[in-house]
């Protein structure tokens, strides 16, 4: 029986291990988000925000200062940045990839592993919008 428990106990912290650890591949999660309509998903969300070269650069001063967040790949010169944000906990990872199309910033946060993130996405997201049109408010 202990070995039994032993085997689980090592299965589970292994598996937990590789949440926290898993390499993250830019070429798997630097795409480009295909927003075409605001969408809350089960595993993420999508978002359209009107906004300029400026306001990617506000953006994602936003995005860097989160906690236990930060750029994967792409840059603001190049209108497309990928982030990785790990839950505090479990280190879960999530992606959220912003590009400029036009005059509107294309966001979309979607989780790595699981079927559904519980909303954090979602909250995560809305809550860089709520800040990046504060700070417009305040010039």
């Amino acid at each position: 029986m202990r070995m039994v428990l032993y085997g689980f106990l090592i299965l589970v912290v292994g598996g937990l291990g590789w949440i926290r650890f898993a390499p993250s591949k830019p070429d798997v999660w630097h795409v480009d988000p295909h927003v075409t309509a605001e969408q809350d998903l089960a595993g993420g969300v999508r978002r359209r925000v009107p906004g300029d070269a400026q306001t990617l650069a506000e953006l994602d001063h936003i995005i860097v200062n989160s906690p236990r967040t930060h750029r994967l790949a792409g840059s603001v010169k190049d209108g497309h940045v990928t982030y990785v944000s790990r839950s505090k906990w479990m280190g879960f990872p999530d992606y959220t990839t912003v590009m400029k199309n036009g005059e509107t910033l294309e966001i979309y946060g979607r989780l790595r592993f699981g079927q559904s993130d519980m909303g954090v996405n979602k909250k995560r997201v809305d809550g860089w919008i709520e800040d990046l049109r504060a700070t417009a408010q305040k010039l």
